[in-house]
């Protein structure tokens, strides 16, 4: 496991052991470059995802708001509440993302103090200026 995962905000105040147990039994999918990862507006399909390598651009209303590169996360809002999703992410190169899902972040809540949710909230709103 890569030093950087551990560095991530929301892994932050998990110990290793919890943390290389959740990625470590998560899936992994693969993108092409050009792909559509996320769609902005379209049904939470559950899924989060940690950029494992390579880069993908994030937009809002076909605007790009940023690129992001390895030991990003993406998605994670569409996990806390029944809505759209809010941004469109696509691979920019061939993309692989680690694939998180609801019971991965139960998992990470029940073994935290509430720093997680924390976080969270904190890129809810980040999410909600951008928008």
């Amino acid at each position: 496991m890569t030093e950087t995962i551990y560095n991530l905000a929301i892994f932050k105040w998990i110990d290793r052991d919890t943390v290389n147990s959740i990625i470590l039994n998560c899936d992994e999918e693969n993108f092409a470059a050009w792909e559509i990862i996320i769609m902005q507006w379209a049904e939470s399909n559950w899924k989060w995802y940690i950029i494992k390598n390579w880069s993908v651009k994030v937009s809002i209303n076909w605007t790009k708001i940023v690129e992001l590169a390895a030991w990003n996360i993406v998605g994670e809002i569409a996990l806390l509440n029944e809505e759209e999703r809010t941004a469109t992410v696509e691979a920019i190169t061939d993309t692989t993302m680690i694939v998180l899902t609801l019971d991965d972040l139960i998992d990470m809540i029940n073994s935290d103090e509430n720093n997680i949710n924390k976080e969270i909230m904190r890129r809810i709103e980040e999410n909600l200026e951008n928008s």
